[in-house]
């Protein structure tokens, strides 16, 4: 079989454009139209009412000088006082509103997020790496979150509060408008400086994030193989790289975003001189009151504090528009048209299948080399066969494909009569589970996390599969049996609990084909032996495929096949295997001098 397409999907998760991004909050702010109107309004007029004391203080000037009533003066100082109270109102309220439209914003963001990752072909996920994914829907998040508490309401409300009072100024005198609106080209040459350089600057540094991110999970997953191999140095240098690649970049933003407050600096001492000049030339003219060339300055000075918020904050939001944009990416990307585990999807047909791998050939992207070369395995019905083999034979990979995680580019897989490069991954679930060295434990009672592989179970079922696994005796010990609390925030379980756990779920799964990438692995030597025995009391009745990490879970399969270099170079019974002398014969004699 070969692929029908040739297309190679991208190492990373897409990021999405500014205008996706822009799209996406316009979308949205339309699905809570009374909120957004309602932010609109109390914004505009906040800043409207903090505009409006400096232009009646316009006309107290003129009224002193013109020797105006003292009760015009009265009265016009009590509408400045009323103005701006009633402005850090409407401000508060505003700030209040939009923080809590944001709050929208993201929960849906989130969700979305959550539910395109969950939906995500596994193989994709396994392409992109789990520090990317977990640094959009963790980082990114956080960022995000943060940029709506306090950047993106500071940002919304000054950039209304310039405009509002650049109206003002040109309500003073439209010269003197004119005159303030002589910095608006050193604001523009600022921003184009800075706009187009600082997104993809941004990105960057949360793509460092994701890779420091990445090589610290990398290490911390496989740290019994970093321990073996005597790795430690070389994962300490990746994430010591990484994390000096995150610091460096942390600098360089952090210098950038300096360089653009002095070019904002210069272009408020460009306004600000533009209108003294006119304002004095005008006042001597006769063609403007003192009044409103007083206040001119004022309201140009009025300014300065929201655009001094926007470039104190414009960094926080820059980094929150880049995790918008890799939040809003996640959304675009391919997802099945079931999520793995849908209840809907149709049970296997009941009894063991037989397992056929033909002329299986797969490279990663941007790898000349392929890890696995015209692979050719059979598995018979509710029988066992174990990959052996170094590390880097290819192993996991073939585990994987055969599991349906990933589109071989010839050959194929077939599970009885089934192609799996013709199902979906949920139909591939249903066929085939597969189990690996990351088990894992969700937080919450015991039954329920049994009832995410079989949602129906009774309590005598999950009771039942437990005690198929040896679990009985410790489940029978705690508190609350099966209601007992588990996982973070609950009873603490050590890795065979932990490994016995996950098995049961096998159990309860019922799907035909099993494949165990080193589920037993983690388990010190105590514990190797009762999981063995678990492992083999699960799979019992169903096709089995083991990645041995014990030569001694190999040995109990019917068949072993040895990979070296994606190839298989033997394959037989232990016995035959020992006779023949080759490589498998090699490493049970080193096991076995080794035990």
């Amino acid at each position: 079989m070969s692929t029908t397409d040739t297309r190679v999907a991208p190492a990373t998760l897409r990021t999405a454009t500014g205008g996706e991004a822009a799209r996406w909050v316009a979308a949205h702010c339309r699905r809570a139209p009374w909120l957004t109107s309602a932010t609109l309004l109390t914004t505009v007029a906040g800043a409207a009412l903090q505009v409006l004391p400096v232009l009646l203080l316009s006309r107290v000037v003129d009224g002193v000088t013109e020797g105006g009533s003292r009760s015009v003066l009265v009265t016009t100082g009590s509408l400045m006082v009323a103005a701006a109270l009633l402005g850090a109102v409407a401000t508060a309220v505003s700030t209040y509103l939009i923080g809590r439209l944001g709050a929208d914003l993201l929960a849906r963001l989130r969700e979305g997020a959550v539910r395109a990752v969950l939906g995500m072909p596994s193989a994709r996920i396994e392409q992109v790496g789990r520090g990317d994914v977990l640094s959009r829907v963790g980082d990114d998040v956080a960022v995000l979150s943060k940029g709506i508490r306090a950047a993106i309401p500071t940002v919304f409300s000054a950039g209304v509060l310039v405009v509002i009072a650049t109206a003002g100024m040109f309500g003073l005198d439209w010269r003197l408008g004119l005159a303030g609106a002589g910095a608006l080209p050193a604001y523009a040459l600022a921003l184009r400086w800075y706009l187009p350089r600082s997104a993809p600057l941004y990105q960057k540094q949360r793509k460092a994030q994701a890779d420091r991110a990445q090589a610290l999970i990398s290490g911390l997953n496989g740290i019994d193989t970093v321990r073996a191999y005597r790795l430690e140095g070389a994962v300490r240098e990746k994430v010591t790289s990484e994390s000096w690649r995150v610091r460096d970049l942390g600098v360089e933003v952090f210098r950038f975003f300096g360089r653009f407050v002095g070019r904002e600096n210069r272009a408020e001492f460009i306004g600000l001189a533009l209108i003294v000049v006119v304002g004095y030339v005008l006042l001597e003219a006769g063609a403007a009151s003192l009044g409103e060339v007083s206040a001119a300055p004022l309201m140009f000075h009025r300014l300065f504090t929201p655009l001094g918020a926007i470039m104190f904050t414009f960094d926080e939001a820059q980094k929150s528009g880049a995790s918008l944009t890799r939040l809003v990416g996640v959304l675009g990307e391919p997802a099945e048209d079931r999520l793995v585990g849908d209840v809907s999807v149709a049970p296997a047909d009941a009894g063991p299948h037989p397992v056929t791998v033909e002329g299986l050939t797969f490279s990663y992207p941007d790898t000349e080399e392929p890890v696995l070369r015209e692979v050719n395995l059979s598995i018979p019905a509710g029988g066992s066969l174990a990959l052996v083999g170094a590390t880097g034979a290819g192993k996991s990979t073939l585990a994987a494909l055969i599991a349906g995680i990933g589109t071989p580019q010839a050959g194929s897989v077939r599970i009885g009569s089934r192609d799996l490069a013709g199902l979906d991954e949920a139909g591939a679930r249903a066929l085939v589970s597969i189990l690996t060295q990351e088990t894992h434990v969700f937080s919450g009672p015991l039954a329920d996390d049994l009832r995410l592989a079989a949602p129906d179970a009774s309590d005598a079922e999950l009771l039942d599969a437990l005690r198929t696994v040896g679990a009985e005796g410790w489940v029978e010990l705690l508190p609350e049996g099966l209601a007992t609390v588990v996982g973070e925030g609950g009873e603490r379980l050590d890795v065979t609990k932990v490994a016995q756990i996950a098995l049961a779920r096998l159990v309860l799964g019922r799907s035909p084909v099993v494949v165990l990438d080193e589920s037993t692995a983690e388990a010190g030597s105590e514990g190797a032996a009762e999981l063995e025995r678990a492992v083999l009391a699960a799979c019992s009745g169903r096709t089995t495929l083991f990645v041995a990490h014990r030569l001694t879970q190999a040995m109990a399969a019917d068949r072993i096949a040895v990979l070296s270099a994606g190839r298989v170079v033997e394959e037989g019974t232990h016995a035959e295997l020992v006779a023949l002398g080759g490589q498998y014969a090699r490493l049970w004699r080193a096991w076995r001098e080794g035990s």
